[in-house]
């Protein structure tokens, strides 16, 4: 699907934003019922009780994994429509927060992001994992995972994907702010339905 102008803003993609609005209980009820194949490499990383941000929670599946083994999760979502959802399903509260309206400072011990900075615009990404790091606390862990390819585009349903391959992720997170501790490549599905490359990485925010 050809690319609309990117327009100069740094929160989320209306298009995209719309689409999940408009099929919040669809989609929150598709796709594997279990948590992310990465979420539990990454808990081990985490002393007992840490504190969980998670960016994009969705319908609350890995939400609910790190609450059932005792972390002190908070759950946010960027759409309304889907933070209902998750909320029933976790019966918890779910805050509506866009990545850019996250402004906390040292609070978290580690961010979780899984299959959401995927959409954010590629101009935008940089302030994004600014305000990440701002949010953890010294030495605090960051996990998020992102559709490959080299360059933005949307799927056949209109939403926004920055398709970073791996080389280009690396370099994202590649300054001084972080230190990489694991980058993983493979071939996973997605909501369309179709298989490609996905690349996960770990990080730490750095003390330099």
């Amino acid at each position: 699907m050809a690319l609309p102008p990117r327009p100069n803003f740094t929160g989320a993609d209306p298009a995209t934003l719309a689409f999940y609005r408009d099929e919040a209980p669809v989609y929150t009820a598709s796709g594997p019922d279990g948590a992310s194949r990465h979420l539990g490499a990454f808990l081990d990383r985490l002393p007992p009780g840490a504190r969980i941000l998670e960016l994009g929670c969705g319908g609350g599946r890995d939400s609910e994994a790190m609450l059932t083994r005792g972390f002190d999760v908070d759950c946010t979502d960027g759409v309304p429509e889907i933070a209902r959802q998750a909320e029933a399903r976790l019966g918890c509260p779910v805050r509506v927060m866009q990545f850019d309206e996250l402004d906390a400072d040292q609070v978290y011990d580690a961010v979780w992001a899984h299959a959401c900075l995927l959409h954010v615009p590629r101009p935008a990404l940089s302030g994004v994992l600014a305000r990440i790091r701002r949010a953890l606390t010294p030495g605090g862990l960051h996990f998020a995972n992102f559709k490959g390819g080299g360059a933005e585009g949307r799927d056949r349903f209109g939403r926004y994907f920055n398709y970073l391959d791996a080389a280009e992720l690396e370099q994202l997170y590649g300054g001084p702010e972080w230190d990489i501790l694991a980058v993983e490549e493979h071939l996973g599905g997605g909501y369309d339905g179709r298989q490609g490359p996905w690349t996960a990485i770990t990080v730490r925010k750095s003390s330099r």
